[in-house]
């Protein structure tokens, strides 16, 4: 049957239901579906209170059976007082469903060294849990609860001859440089252990989430979950291609709302003579300030370009690299095997115009090739982030 894009976030996998509500900062989210889970976390050494407690769970059980996650606050470098209150919020689901805590997941996200506001979680809890549906709407509204400053809902769904893929996320800064702060929670009804789902996870995350960078700083929360409701046999190879699908549209959609952004990005790099140079160089052009400047502003100014694959770590001959750019219908040759091309100066402006643009490098030294995504760097981005916490 081959693959269809579908409407309906994490719900368009039957057996998911999800509900949020957001109000100003605040937001609550739950989402109930039960079966074999995994996750990938931040790397940060401070790690948030939900991010220790859900590793915990995972690594002790491999599942879950719902998701209860606040925005609002990050719950990190909170001490012991955060750690219990993380345990009280994973508790108020947990004995609604009549669960153990260990398989629930929790997941939390805001300002860092604030502990949750308890308080307004558990005067909401009722009104969230009631309206837990399987609608497009109700994924949506999870989607929402989540949300800081990000400006639009993240979700994308597939099926697969059959077997379905659903994700939601959230992020908008401080994306990189592994995993964007984001989180994200998959579902599928592929029947796959956890251990299965946690190697697929890793996978799709390397070429996804770990590909994608806003602003260069590394969140304390990052977290994203996959669960799966065990109800459909399915191959391992087709499952991995539903999920990075997933998994890649949903780093492009943080992209694009990138804190203050105007334009997105994309870097892909080929040529390289191994997969490692072939990131440090997509990753390297996605991360340059100058290169988003460049961007934000319209300047054609493809040295900074030339200058990022330079210093990104990867093997690169300057006799060899070659670099394309186009958005909007056009394409110019800028440099060809070393050579700068006599190329068209209005057409690179008409392309720095516009509000997707896309970069090509070719090494010209071997066979492997990475996409990073990412987006423009603007004055919006300072005025958002000189006042997060007004």
């Amino acid at each position: 049957m081959g693959l269809i894009t579908l409407k309906g976030g994490i719900c368009a996998v039957e057996g998911v239901k999800a509900n949020g509500i957001k109000e100003k900062k605040k937001g609550l989210s739950i989402i109930l579906a039960e079966g074999c889970s995994a996750g990938v976390f931040t790397t940060n050494k401070i790690k948030a209170a939900p991010v220790v407690l859900t590793e915990k769970n995972l690594a002790l059980k491999g599942r879950l059976r719902g998701v209860i996650a606040n925005s609002g606050s990050a719950n990190a470098f909170t001490g012991e007082e955060g750690y219990k209150d993380a345990i009280k919020m994973a508790k108020l689901l947990a004995d609604r469903i009549d669960s153990p805590i260990d398989e629930i997941g929790l997941l939390s996200t805001g300002v860092i060294g604030e502990r949750i506001d308890l308080c307004w979680i558990e005067k909401n809890f009722d009104k969230v849990f009631s309206g837990l549906d399987s609608s497009e709407e109700s994924s949506k509204f999870a989607n929402r609860g989540i949300m800081t400053t990000d400006t639009k809902e993240k979700d994308f769904a597939v099926e697969y001859n059959d077997m379905r893929v659903g994700g939601i996320a959230k992020g908008s800064g401080m994306i990189a440089p592994n995993m964007a702060t984001m989180l994200s929670l998959i579902y599928t009804d592929a029947d796959f252990s956890s251990k299965v789902l946690k190697r697929c996870l890793f996978k799709a995350v390397d070429k996804s989430f770990n590909m994608l960078s806003i602003d260069g700083d590394m969140s304390t929360n990052d977290t994203v979950i996959i669960t799966s409701t065990n109800a459909l046999s399915a191959k391992e190879d087709e499952f991995q291609d539903a999920l990075d699908i997933v998994c890649i549209e949903l780093a492009k959609k943080i992209a694009e709302d990138g804190e203050g952004a105007t334009k997105y990005i994309e870097a892909h790099v080929k040529g390289a003579i191994d997969k490692t140079d072939a990131k440090r160089a997509a990753k390297s052009i996605i991360e340059s300030n100058l290169v988003k400047t460049a961007i934000f502003g319209g300047d054609p100014n493809w040295g900074r370009i030339v200058a990022a694959v330079g210093y990104s770590g990867a093997k690169v001959d300057e006799n060899k690299i070659s670099l394309l750019m186009h958005a909007g219908g056009i394409d110019e040759d800028i440099i060809i095997d070393g050579s700068v091309q006599r190329f068209n100066e209005d057409n690179l402006k008409y392309i720095m115009s516009k509000d997707r643009i896309f970069i090509e490098v070719d090494l010209g030294k071997g066979r492997e090739e990475a996409t990073a995504f990412g987006c423009d760097l603007s004055y919006d981005y300072v005025k958002i982030n000189g006042a997060y916490r007004t």
